[in-house]
């Protein structure tokens, strides 16, 4: 698939199909995050895969119910320590991954907001060291039904051109 392609693709999904996804189609998923910029090619991050159920299914009790029914989960694990820009770090990253995900013809999203309040019980559960933040969340599957895409903003009417407020188109 062209690039702009998956861009325009790419969805959030909520519910999934179990599915058998290969180690080969993981690895590229990981492939595509360790790709990811970061500030002074620090690259604050590391990967979890987790493809127990039961450890999927506490998950899904835990933070969101949606990742229950998830194949395989990716968590992303950053170390503050290494830069001041590790959010952004693994904000990138994240995107790089959700893009493979699609590439690949599977389904995923972003969850960050329903973990943070319960950063300390799942890195506990998953044995990640205090000093590391584990705040994102993708679990993939295959999408069950189809999944309508959200209405993005229209770029004419978020572009300025060289001042806030004058109009690039």
């Amino acid at each position: 698939m062209e690039l702009f392609d998956v861009i325009e693709k790419r969805k959030s999904v909520r519910s999934y199909e179990k599915c058998k996804i290969p180690k080969e189609d993981i690895e590229k998923i990981l492939k595509a995050g360790s790709l990811a910029p970061s500030g002074r090619n620090v690259q604050p991050f590391e990967f979890i895969v987790i493809d127990d159920e039961k450890l999927i299914k506490k998950l899904g009790e835990e933070v969101q119910n949606c990742i229950s029914e998830a194949s395989v989960v990716i968590g992303i694990i950053a170390d503050p320590s290494q830069s001041k820009f590790w959010l952004e770090d693994i904000s990138a990253t994240t995107e790089n991954m959700l893009l493979a995900i699609e590439n690949l013809g599977y389904a995923s999203c972003w969850i960050e907001g329903t973990l943070l309040p319960k950063e300390k019980l799942i890195k506990e559960l998953l044995k990640i060291p205090e000093e590391k933040r584990f705040i994102i969340i993708l679990p993939i599957g295959k999408a069950k039904g189809e999944i309508s895409k959200k209405t993005k903003k229209n770029i004419k009417e978020i572009t300025h051109h060289n001042f806030y407020g004058n109009k690039y188109f």
